[in-house]
């Protein structure tokens, strides 16, 4: 127990030397030399967008004081290498002032923020009367949401609306990032639906067990906190898979893979031998789902893809070392990627026939990214005729689709019977590796692969535009029913009706 306790002891006297000790301006400064390397090295996205991160690198070390916080230094990393248009980008290893909260809880509804609080296990709103927020100490809110998540500003416009908003919590650290001291009481201002009239309350901020849980949807936070390995128990497989009036139902949370969740796997082929033999269609829900790897999407492909049919689905071209080491090649191949060289003839005749139309939004130069590797679905690869789903398939997604998820709904994007539904994905796929700074040893985060969707566009900052949008409305928002789920339904039901009418 005494070891235990001198562990502890050291551990919690390093970090708050880590947070507490200031860093020189010549340790700055040669940490940011070091970035400047590591970017031009490494970064797949960096300038791409027509940011320029060595401007603001720059005009930071020309205003350095003689020495500046770990917390001081980290915010601006997160903040510039934000700007560049890398959506797994981050910068880790420091702690901001984040102790303080607000008691209520911020949900999205387009464009405006819903002010609730939690009434035993269910939301209700804060002022029923007066249900959207309106301003935070006279600042308007979308002032407010625009700073609250400056790492994450190119993300989609949906996206970081979603995100910023489950931010407005905590509010010590909204406040640093408005460059603001945090008062003792806040003057919290409700309005109407048309932000018209108003009231106002007032509140003090209050330690993190005296708040909320952020906003999540319920289908959302049922999953938070599973391990990959969890959706092996028979009682969580349960929950994913069900079919309601002919219609199949899968619910992906995370896209784990086939080594951690084998039972999941054998779930899908045991679900779609059953509805092969009387569903009228079929729903895959990846929605709030942050990613993982592909292996999901392979599995399914099995079912969704023609047996006569060859697609390219993804095109890619990776950072690094020229011509790649085998070490790159390993990790382009566990994402289903591969050079053109690798692919068989039929394969390589597609991809010529691809590249006739396919125009890149970047032009890449060849000195620095690889050639391209392609994700392709190979019909007769993937299955036999016999498990190919024929009828029609609708897949699910909203702006929390993320990563693996992101990269699932534009790959199966365009296929016959297939259609996007929801709301844009946050799109996001880049092969990314950590690095470590010299001296403040702080983590960056940067993806290595520009990753191009069918039509020539990237996923990071545009993500994949449905095929048909369905909003959450209130009651979606407040628990009380899955809106989106139950308007496809109605959908598909309408849809086949209209089918056999004509």
């Amino acid at each position: 127990m005494r070891s235990l306790f001198l562990l502890y002891f050291c551990w919690a006297s390093l970090t708050s030397y880590a947070q507490t000790t200031k860093l020189t301006k010549q340790e700055v400064v040669t940490d940011i030399e070091a970035l400047k390397k590591i970017l031009d090295e490494n970064s797949s996205y960096v300038y791409l967008n027509g940011y320029d991160i060595n401007e603001d690198l720059d005009r930071y070390q020309r205003s350095l004081p003689d020495a500046i916080s770990l917390e001081e230094f980290g915010l601006f990393l997160g903040e510039t290498i934000g700007k560049i248009g890398d959506r797994h980008a981050s910068v880790r290893g420091y702690r901001t002032q984040d102790s303080l909260y607000l008691p209520l809880i911020f949900a999205p509804e387009k464009d405006k923020v819903l002010v609730l609080h939690r009434d035993d296990k269910n939301l209700a709103f804060l002022q029923p009367s007066f249900p959207y927020l309106k301003a935070i100490d006279g600042v308007p809110y979308r002032e407010i949401v625009q700073k609250a998540l400056p790492e994450e500003v190119t993300a989609p416009k949906a996206s970081y609306f979603t995100r910023a908003v489950r931010e407005l919590r905590d509010i010590q650290k909204v406040y640093g990032y408005l460059q603001k001291p945090l008062p003792n009481e806040l003057k919290i201002t409700l309005s109407d639906s048309l932000l018209k009239n108003d009231t106002t309350l007032t509140l003090s901020p209050v330690e993190r067990k005296k708040t909320f849980r952020p906003w999540d949807e319920r289908l959302e936070s049922a999953y938070l906190t599973l391990k990959d390995e969890e959706y092996n128990k028979t009682e969580i497989l349960d929950q994913l898979f069900r079919v309601e009036d002919k219609i199949g139902y899968i619910l992906l949370p995370s896209m784990v893979s086939q080594d951690d969740a084998p039972n999941l796997f054998s779930r899908i082929e045991t679900f779609m031998k059953m509805i092969q033999k009387d569903s009228r269609a079929l729903i895959i829900d990846v929605r709030n789902n942050g990613g993982g790897t592909r292996d999901l999407t392979y599995a399914l492909a099995k079912y969704l893809v023609h047996p006569d049919s060859i697609y390219v689905v993804n095109a890619t071209r990776q950072r690094g070392p020229l011509p790649l080491p085998e070490d790159y090649i390993e990790s382009l191949h566990a994402r289903y990627l591969f050079a053109y060289a690798a692919l068989d003839y039929d394969e390589q005749q597609k991809v010529v026939e691809f590249l006739k139309t396919f125009k890149p939004m970047y032009q890449l130069e060849d000195t620095k990214y690889s050639a391209y590797y392609f994700g392709l679905l190979h019909g007769k690869k993937l299955a036999s005729k016999s498990m190919y789903y024929d009828r029609p398939v609708y897949i699910l997604a909203n702006e929390k689709s993320f990563s693996a998820a992101s990269v699932f709904v534009s790959i199966f994007k365009g296929l016959p019977h297939v259609r996007i539904v929801g709301m844009p994905t946050d799109g996001s796929s880049g092969n990314s590796e950590r690095f470590e700074l010299p001296n403040s040893a702080l983590r960056i985060k940067l993806s290595t692969m520009v990753s191009f969707q069918k039509d020539g566009k990237i996923l990071d900052g545009l993500g994949t535009q449905p095929d048909i949008r369905i909003e959450r409305d209130k009651k979606q928002i407040l628990w009380k029913t899955d809106a989106q789920l139950e308007k496809l339904r109605e959908l598909v039901v309408k849809q086949e009706q209209q089918q056999i009418n004509q």
